[in-house]
């Protein structure tokens, strides 16, 4: 079967992006353009009419955006993250950009050149490849039946405005200190969408709960019938004094903060339970005997609006990098044998004096699960997938779903009040 041959306007086309990307659109001239299509330039300008105009048909025909978005969604699945989604777009984004750079400063230095019907169609381009980005999106909320903040299209619109946003600061000056390297951008550009777009607020909590679960091998620990989970003011100040302290402190309390444990399988763990990369970190936790499965806990980054480090730094990888013995074990005493429970409870009595609940009384280590779960519910996490992570029954966690929405309501309310407050507003 034979190739169609490419069309002169195509030529024309993926010459001009050739030198577009390699020497800019001001060091770019017709002819040369039109040496390298093979072709005069009284061809090339029958077909666009001069320079701008080929230009504009370089962004819109050669399409790298809505191909780049048509491309996402074919990739979409049922197995994708919104995390995954939004990482995978933006480093495909930014290495997209990053292959034509002079592109990119050419558009930027003369855009106010352009004639206003240029630039008009320029803008409805652009809009047209968002409008792929955000069919992408919203195939990934739909599957993981997310609740966002943001329509996809906005979410789009957003992130493909600070990907451009980088590529100009990057392609266009050197030697700031705005961020350390691309992972770190991409890492916190995430982690913000993430944290204010997707995961922020409560709307999933309007979610009823679902009847109970019957399942044999959940535990059957009793619900409090109180949450007492501590404020974000409790857990920065808690963090902060241990950080003082030690390694193995901070990371013993940024792992009972970020990750729900309790203290009995706090003191279980191993170093091999422990798994990390740049997306996740997880830790397994012992369910039973030691043939049960391993049930794997996620670290968060953020602990009551506050981030402390990364997935792959971070207060634990901190302690665990300066571990200089064999010992399996995660979490060590002062003779370098494996934390127990008791030690663990009298520390964290020596690390919280002075911190006290709003009745006066001293906070229990206890209250460190309970405000993972009331943090994970207020993000946006079911019942049931909660119910999931920590082994319990779905009907356990009626209290921390009415603590949630206490948290959420009060939250709205103040929100309010400040919105009326505001003369803008």
């Amino acid at each position: 079967m034979s190739v169609s041959p490419i069309s002169t306007r195509q030529r024309i086309i993926q010459a001009a992006l050739q030198l577009f990307a390699a020497q800019g659109v001001t060091e770019t001239t017709t002819k040369q353009i039109a040496e390298t299509a093979g072709v005069n330039e009284v061809t090339l300008f029958r077909h666009f009419g001069n320079k701008h105009g080929l230009l504009l048909a370089v962004i819109e025909e050669a399409a790298v955006f809505t191909q780049l978005g048509q491309t996402l969604i074919q990739k979409a699945n049922p197995a994708s993250s919104i995390y995954q989604a939004l990482n995978d777009y933006a480093t495909a984004c930014l290495q997209a950009l990053e292959r034509v750079p002079e592109v990119v400063r050419s558009v930027v230095g003369e855009a106010g050149q352009f004639p206003s019907e240029n630039r008009a169609a320029l803008g409805r381009g652009f809009t047209q490849a968002n409008r792929y980005v955000a069919d992408y999106f919203q195939t990934v909320i739909d599957q993981g039946q997310l609740q966002t903040h943001l329509t996809a299209e906005k979410l789009a619109s957003l992130l493909n405005g600070m990907l451009l946003g980088y590529a100009v600061i990057e392609f266009t000056s050197e030697f700031h200190n705005l961020w350390q390297d691309r992972k770190d951008f991409l890492e916190n550009l995430v982690t913000l969408f993430l944290h204010g777009a997707v995961s922020a607020g409560s709307p999933i909590l309007q979610v009823p709960i679902e009847p109970a679960m019957n399942h044999a091998d959940l535990s059957s620990d009793p619900a409090p019938a109180i949450v007492a989970d501590l404020s974000a003011d409790q857990a920065t100040e808690l963090l902060r004094a241990v950080k003082k302290i030690g390694l193995q402190e901070y990371a013993l309390v940024y792992v009972l903060l970020g990750s729900g444990v309790t203290p009995t399988e706090i003191v279980q763990l191993h170093r091999s339970h422990y798994e990390n990369d740049a997306h996740h970190q997880v830790l397994r936790i012992a369910t039973g005997t030691a043939t049960s499965p391993l049930r794997p806990m996620p670290i968060n980054q953020w602990i009551l609006g506050k981030r402390y480090g990364s997935y792959t730094r971070n207060p634990l990888t901190q302690w665990l990098k300066s571990r200089k013995d064999s010992q399996p074990s995660l979490f060590l005493n002062a003779a370098g044998e494996p934390l127990a429970e008791s030690e663990l409870r009298q520390q964290w009595q020596d690390w919280t004096v002075g911190l006290t609940t709003p009745t006066g009384e001293p906070i229990a280590i206890e209250q460190t699960q309970q405000t993972w779960c009331v943090e994970m519910l207020g993000r946006g996490m079911t019942p049931a997938d909660l119910s999931i992570l920590m082994g319990w029954d779905i009907s356990q966690l009626q209290p921390y779903v009415t603590r949630a929405r206490e948290k959420a309501a009060l939250e709205q309310a103040m929100r309010l009040d400040q919105r009326r407050l505001d003369p803008k507003g």
